[in-house]
């Protein structure tokens, strides 16, 4: 990552979900503990078994949360977009990171230090709460996951993914960002050939429509829950 670090206002704190509700003087307390730092495409933000030192929040672009096996695959728990958070879990249990961050495409990211961020956590009860609230949310989606790679089939899969990672664009849900197959096997555990194949599919099936460089859903009624069967 790139050593070079900005100041921040407290504008940009504002635009940021996580600090949204805080007061004028909270912001303005925060700004002498954040500090704004770029990344390349592919830059390692953190490894996996690293020491904690810190909590970065995304401001632009997008990272991949992964883990890597013995015979060394990979497996992504994740992509994190702006207003996401990360490195916080070790910073509350004191363990070293359980996963690596890597930048999939140019980033914008605010960093706050281990001492700063507990300090933050026992001043302000909203950050507090805005953490504790990433942590639920984070266990409901690892609930979600493990609940479909045990209950469902690939199609199933393929199509719980596509609905999580979409977003509500005038009254369509639709996913704005490239997510390459290989990525997609990789999140769901899958082979890519499978995954070309269930995209395939699932397309001719009027599940979604590809339009350019998205996809728009179309069958969202449908609860992606229920697999949808290739003819």
């Amino acid at each position: 990552m790139s050593s070079a670090a900005t100041a921040v206002s407290t504008k940009v704190l504002k635009s940021v979900p996580m600090f949204a509700a805080f007061r004028e003087d909270q912001l303005r307390s925060l700004l002498t503990v954040v500090m704004r730092r770029n990344a390349p495409r592919g830059a390692v933000i953190m490894a996996e078994g690293d020491r904690v030192d810190s909590l970065y929040v995304v401001m632009s672009g997008r990272l991949k949360v992964m883990m890597g096996e013995a015979d060394g695959k990979e497996v992504i728990l994740g992509i994190l977009g702006p207003g996401e958070i990360f490195g916080e879990m070790g910073l509350i249990d004191d363990g070293p990171r359980s996963a690596s961050v890597v930048a999939i495409e140019p980033c914008e990211l605010l960093v706050v230090t281990k001492a700063d961020f507990k300090r933050c956590m026992v001043e302000s009860f909203d950050t507090a709460m805005t953490v504790m609230r990433v942590l639920v949310r984070r266990l409901r989606a690892a609930d979600r996951k493990i609940g479909s790679l045990a209950m469902l089939d690939v199609y199933g899969r393929v199509a719980r993914l596509l609905l999580d990672v979409s977003e509500e664009v005038d009254g369509q849900r639709i996913v704005t960002k490239r997510l390459p197959k290989q990525d997609i096997a990789k999140m769901i555990g899958a082979s890519r050939e499978m995954v070309s194949m269930v995209m395939r599919d699932l397309e001719m099936s009027g599940y979604f429509e590809v339009k350019g460089s998205t996809i728009v859903l179309r069958d969202t009624n449908a609860s992606p829950a229920v697999p949808v069967r290739r003819r």
